[in-house]
């Protein structure tokens, strides 16, 4: 054995030792062979960044576990026998700059001749990134560098990173490439080596953006490149003169808008702040669920800046939804958090975890507003991912709330100063079994204050620490901004300017329908779960009680229809039977069990009985056209399949505008009916569809499922009842009477469900019987009723049951 070939048995063996003691890795995907459709038996190579024995050391235990050939092996292809591992750069010297290059574009060279030579012979290369540690490093290196990963580090450099970061191991198998349909797709293979190798580079590039970001410059560089901006510096001139002060006071201002700005990101304490929250969630909750985040992945490796949009349910979003992304190996975004929220000691945690602090409002502070456009534009530039919350605030129903559409403009606006990456929007839809803000939010319905954040707060909040079911965090469809405004604005690059004051005149309407899709997207991502599917079973019966088997079998019944005649196949249902479901709510506290002498029965707490109404919220949208199907067959017991449709297309409008639905499939409506009919809740036959027996479980089953919709309709009556046929109505005492008939309603007929008579809602579907063209305005900007909504109300009412039709008849007419 010769010298080298003796050194290099004993870096492996060091490698071994040292990875078997200080190494701990973390698998992307958890399961890459069936979610990659990586091949264990086929000649496989693996192409990596750096030549390292600790990588590779690293990557053959797992390829072990996973089953896929050892990369510390050879592999023979015809009559070559060629290492498996193949890295594009050796490691720094410990003294010098000079870096050999590796055989990797010889490798390549051997592998394209050895296919050509062998037509029948396949191989698969798959690329594999393996990072230590997630720190970003620093534009302008120092001491705290010496640790963190580089490129190319040297042996001794890599011996303290492993040492340091060796439990914070990364490794990302991404899609294998075929080397023979690669071939095959090229007539000369002389550049294909070359080709791979440049893809490759390009490849680990993005993956290290994609994991710990982009450099971070020092707090001082930010803000001085800030300040030397030519629309800040204008800003500072302008807010100079209207306030007679001097510049350098108004710079000074500028100054301290910047610090109460920006983040001070740090890798430490993200790293802290991870194992934090994954003892959080463990006291917490019983498992977080998080679907679809292979989309993000592929954006990330094709370049793309990433904004997540999620919606906005409870303060633990800003935890869940960052902690989700890092540990799916993504670097944490930066976070727009409202400046209430920037109190002492969460504040300061919270920016150096990413979050910048946004006002309410930048109306009549042109400085502010051109300060905080400008460090947005920074961080897109710089390649930092982003989140908002275009809802504005958390959401008090458990409904999905009417963008704000700030943060979104000023997205676009920074696109028109000509960003160099394309731009993808992330919907993210979040759930709970339990929000632990819920209580709190229903009083603030019934017209109580809303309490600022404080440390008190969050001390009450960790003492009340409990089991609060599952999470779910599902990624929806993304959206490419570049594409979405070639689709509705093809002009729209010429538009592209440095001067953030100039708004193109598309822009308000674009923003708007983008927000729209945004919300669409969410909902399409609903997670059913336990509660929020016993809430819409029990919520509908008369007592909010019911016998287990009645129960189990509605539960089974949504089940079914989710999975058979789903609103989209985004929506996620759960893996668990009825049963098991069941078995899981009874643990979370919500419910109660009943026993008398002929069995179980379930039934919601009493303290729980208006606080369900916010889970049953949260999907309620997923039911809506099952549930309005439902209560049209119960009162006609005979139609027909058109009839069905008619009715659908008359309501779903108004559906669409009130929980963002995406616009109608035209098979929707009979993938319902037929799901009915498979479940033996009706009959079809022709274009007939018939109720079952009045006497059966499945009438009791089609009544509990109708009376879903039946709070919607009645609003909708509310509201539709008080519009004139022969005077106008201003809008705010349309609302006004609106609210009143509905909280008298409320009392009559025992409805507890809140946002019955919250004034946003109705505000909202005002506003979406507006959008419709519904509503007549008269030249004193008043509404009046149209034909089409005489003949709306006639379809609503018609679907009412008669008590409640007659409240609402005889409170309209005193009106």
């Amino acid at each position: 054995m010769s010298f080298f070939s003796f050194l290099n048995t004993g870096f492996n063996f060091l490698a071994k030792l040292t990875n078997s003691i200080f190494v701990s890795s973390k698998l992307r995907p958890e399961d890459p062979c069936s979610q990659l459709g990586l091949k264990t038996d086929i000649p496989t190579f693996y192409i990596t960044r750096l030549n390292s024995h600790s990588d590779l050391a690293a990557l053959g235990y797992q390829c072990k576990k996973l089953g896929l050939p050892d990369p510390r092996n050879t592999e023979t292809l015809g009559e070559y026998k060629l290492p498996r591992f193949i890295a594009l750069s050796n490691p720094a010297p410990l003294f010098g700059s000079k870096t050999k290059k590796t055989n990797a574009l010889e490798l390549g060279e051997i592998i394209f001749k050895a296919l050509n030579e062998n037509p029948d012979q396949t191989v698969q290369i798959i690329p594999v990134t393996i990072l230590w540690g997630r720190s970003p490093g620093k534009e302008k290196p120092g001491l705290g560098t010496l640790l963190s990963h580089s490129l190319s580090p040297s042996w001794l450099r890599k011996l303290l990173v492993l040492v340091f970061s060796g439990r914070d191991n990364l490794i990302r198998f991404s899609q294998a490439v075929d080397a023979r349909l690669l071939l095959n797709k090229k007539q000369s293979t002389d550049d294909l080596p070359h080709k791979l190798i440049r893809v490759a580079r390009a490849h680990f590039k993005r993956q290290k953006l994609a994991v710990t970001g982009p450099k971070l410059p020092s707090r001082d560089q930010l803000f001085q490149g800030l300040l030397a901006s030519k629309n800040i510096k204008k800003a500072i001139n302008d807010e100079a003169k209207s306030k007679n002060i001097t510049t350098d006071k108004a710079q000074l201002n500028a100054l301290k808008q910047l610090n109460e700005i920006a983040a001070n990101y740090n890798d430490a304490v993200i790293r802290v702040a991870a194992r934090v929250l994954t003892w959080l969630w463990n006291k917490l909750y019983n498992g977080i669920e998080v679907r679809n985040i292979e989309q993000v992945n592929e954006l990330t490796q094709k370049g793309h800046e990433i904004i997540y949009v999620p919606c906005h349910r409870s303060h633990m979003d800003y935890l869940l939804l960052t902690h989700a992304i890092y540990q799916q190996g993504l670097v944490p975004p930066h976070i727009a958090a409202g400046v209430n929220l920037n109190f002492w000691p969460a504040g300061p945690i919270f920016r150096k975890s990413g979050a910048f602090f946004i006002r309410r409002s930048f109306k009549g502070n042109k400085l502010y507003s051109t300060i905080f456009k400008e460090y947005l534009f920074q961080l897109f530039n710089k390649g930092h991912s982003v989140k908002f919350y275009t809802e504005g605030g958390r959401s008090r129903t458990g409904r999905l709330l009417t963008p704000k559409t700030g943060m979104l403009a000023m997205t676009i606006q920074a696109m028109l100063r000509d960003l160099d990456r394309p731009v993808s929007i992330v919907p993210v839809y979040i759930g709970y079994e339990h929000v632990m803000e819920v209580s709190t939010y229903l009083k603030e319905l019934a017209g109580n204050h809303k309490k600022n954040e404080s440390i008190s707060g969050i001390f009450k909040a960790i003492k009340n620490l409990k089991n609060y079911g599952r999470g779910y965090v599902n990624f929806a469809e993304p959206i490419n901004v570049n594409q979405f405004l070639n689709d509705n604005q093809p002009n729209w690059r010429d538009s592209i300017s440095d001067d953030d004051s100039i708004k193109p005149q598309w822009l308000g309407s674009q923003v708007a329908d983008l927000a729209q899709k945004i919300m669409v997207n969410i909902n399409s991502a609903a997670a059913l779960n336990a509660i929020n599917l016993l809430a819409l079973t029990l919520l509908n019966s008369d007592k909010q009680a019911l016998s287990k088997p009645e129960v189990l079998t509605q539960l089974a019944l949504y089940l079914n229809l989710q999975t058979n005649a789903p609103y989209t196949d985004g929506v996620t249902r759960p893996e668990e039977d009825a049963h098991a479901l069941l078995d899981h709510a009874l643990k979370l506290n919500k419910l109660d069990v009943l026993q008398d002498s002929f069995g179980d029965i379930i039934a919601i707490k009493d303290k729980e009985k208006v606080l369900l109404n916010y889970y049953r919220n949260n999907v309620i949208h997923l039911f809506c056209v099952p549930s309005l199907l439902a209560r049209f067959i119960l009162q006609t017991h005979n139609t027909d399949i058109k009839s069905c449709h008619e009715l659908v297309k008359k309501l779903y409008p108004l559906f669409a505008a009130e929980w963002f639905l995406k616009p109608l499939d035209d098979n929707y409506v009979m993938s319902i009916l037929n799901n009915f009919q498979q479940q033996g809740l009706i009959f079809l036959s022709d274009n007939t569809v018939s109720l079952a027996n009045n006497t059966s479980n499945a009438y009791f089953q089609l009544d509990l499922l109708s009376r879903i919709i039946d709070c919607t309709l009645q609003r909708y009556a509310v509201v539709l009842g008080l519009i004139p046929q022969s005077h106008g109505i201003n809008r705010a005492q349309l609302e006004e009477n609106s609210q009143n008939l509905a909280k008298r309603l409320s009392l009559l007929h025992d409805i507890k469900t809140p946002e019955f008579y919250d004034k946003k809602v109705l505000s909202s579907f005002i506003g979406g019987l507006k959008k419709c063209e519904l509503l007549q305005v008269d030249h004193n900007n008043d509404f009046q009723s149209t034909d089409a909504l005489v003949t709306l109300n006639n379809t609503v009412t018609n679907l009412l049951q008669p008590s409640v039709l007659q409240s609402i008849k005889t409170t309209s007419q005193q009106k």
